[in-house]
């Protein structure tokens, strides 16, 4: 582990009323004497109290760079657990540039992208899922994303994952135990009792599986695509759900010729909504190329929309778009009847009956883009679809990143094998073996037993100055 002292612009490189230069590392506090002026007195913030704030001036030699507030930190109570400065510039770029500059030429290296988060880590303030909870809290992008990261970064993963790990290494103590001195641990019933214990881990380790498909939706939004036969109100819908003029509105069928994406968020669900071309059939090219993308984009969605123009009857475009989804989509659906503020030629029962004939049983929404109604009843739907009819927090744990999701199932696996050990009569030693590779996986997960390589790896992707 690198133990010298890193410094990085800890604010955004952009013009602003304050930004943060932080320093850690053992030689935080002798660099700041170097270039720290107080504006009283002469003492030394090496030598002040931890956790003080002090008033003065930046300077490299003699120039005075800005007038600052600088905090001090002392370790361990720090988030690195190393001494810290944190110092309150003026938050123009050429100022935070020189006052970072400055503690670099007395002393400290620039630090690389997460160092800060990752001496908190190998310090062992904060456990790996924490750590990565950090960047997600950084990057989230509704208030459910925001309280499943603080629920990370509290240690709710940890917790939960520590838990399981104590119970397996119980019986793999145990297995051990008996097999070297089986004179006073007897085995017998052995078997039953431990098939007993592994269904109550794999059941808390398959409700964490569970959660991932929620963690990832809240993480990282729902793909939704809007699919419609031109000018049935598509651009319409996703102004309305944007909440401003994001697509062109025109009465000219084939407006929309290209994929138009957005990301909004829906009371608190995060829709990456993706407006597309008119399916229709036609001769000009470049209409057909925007078709095929909305085909394309269909299929890789977690949900489409179906918009309906309940203003016209059914035409042979929506036989093409109804002969799409019963072919080639198989995620989750809801069609919507919109201009509902029209005199209605399709009806629910009319759609209904259409859709069925297909083979599709999508809900059907009666909206009106241009009044902005049915939106709430879309909403529900969205939750009802993906999260049970709602999102509740209290003490529920999502898992949101794909590596902790692999561990998760790596340890399933080998629970797995070990109950068929169990039940094929094998010997005791082949548990442990099986128990063992459990236990790792979850290790994986809090970074117990995690390589340097993938350290750096996950370190690497998260901002400068965190």
């Amino acid at each position: 582990m690198k133990t010298d002292t890193i410094a990085a612009i800890a604010t955004a490189m952009a013009n602003a009323g304050i930004g943060i230069v932080r320093i850690s590392g053992e030689d935080a506090f002798q660099i700041i004497d170097k270039i720290f002026c107080p504006k009283k007195g002469s003492k030394k913030l090496s030598q002040a109290d931890s956790h003080t704030v002090h008033y003065g001036y930046m300077k490299d030699g003699e120039k005075i760079i800005d007038e600052v507030l600088v905090l001090i930190l002392k370790a361990p109570n720090t988030y690195t657990r190393e001494n810290t400065v944190e110092i309150d510039c003026h938050g123009g770029t050429l100022v935070l540039r020189r006052v970072l500059e400055a503690a670099i030429k007395y002393g400290a290296r620039a630090a690389e992208p997460g160092e800060f988060t990752k001496r908190a880590f190998l310090n062992g303030r904060i456990d790996l899922s924490q750590a990565e909870s950090v960047m997600d809290l950084i990057q989230a992008k509704n208030d459910f994303a925001l309280q499943s990261s603080i629920r990370q970064l509290q240690g709710g993963v940890k917790e939960r994952i520590v838990s399981i790990r104590k119970r397996i290494l119980h019986e793999i103590a145990f297995i051990e135990s008996a097999l070297d001195d089986p004179e006073h641990i007897s085995m017998e019933g052995y078997g039953e009792r431990a098939l007993e214990i592994l269904d109550g881990v794999c059941c808390e380790i398959q409700k964490l599986l569970q959660s991932s498909e929620k963690g990832a939706l809240l993480k990282e939004g729902i793909n939704t695509v809007i699919v419609g036969k031109p000018n049935a109100g598509k651009s319409s819908l996703m102004n309305v759900l944007v909440g401003r003029e994001r697509a062109i509105v025109t009465d000219i069928a084939g407006t929309t010729r290209d994929i138009l994406e957005e990301q909004i968020d829906l009371n608190g669900i995060t829709l990456n909504i993706i407006d597309t071309a008119g399916i229709r059939n036609t001769e000009d090219k470049v209409e057909k190329i925007g078709v095929a993308r909305t085909e394309e984009y269909a299929l890789r969605a977690d949900f489409i929309i179906y918009v309906v123009d309940a203003s016209l009857e059914l035409d042979e475009n929506d036989e093409r778009i109804l002969n799409f989804l019963s072919r080639e989509v198989k995620v989750k659906a809801a069609a919507l009847l919109n201009k509902s503020d029209l005199e209605q030629v399709v009806t629910e029962d009319l759609l209904r009956r259409k859709m069925e004939e297909k083979g599709l049983e999508y809900p059907i929404i009666s909206v009106s883009a241009k009044e902005g109604t049915g939106i709430s009843e879309l909403e529900g739907l969205v939750k009802e679809f993906f999260f049970q009819g709602e999102v509740s927090w209290n003490d529920e744990v999502y898992i949101t990143g794909i590596r902790q999701k692999e561990a998760l199932q790596n340890a399933w696996d080998s629970l797995m094998l070990v109950k068929k050990s169990i039940e094929d009569g094998m010997p005791e030693d082949f548990y442990s073996i099986d128990l063992m590779d459990a236990y790792e996986y979850l290790g994986n997960m809090i970074g117990e037993s995690v390589g340097e390589d993938l350290v750096n790896e996950i370190f690497s992707k998260f901002c400068m100055g965190k």
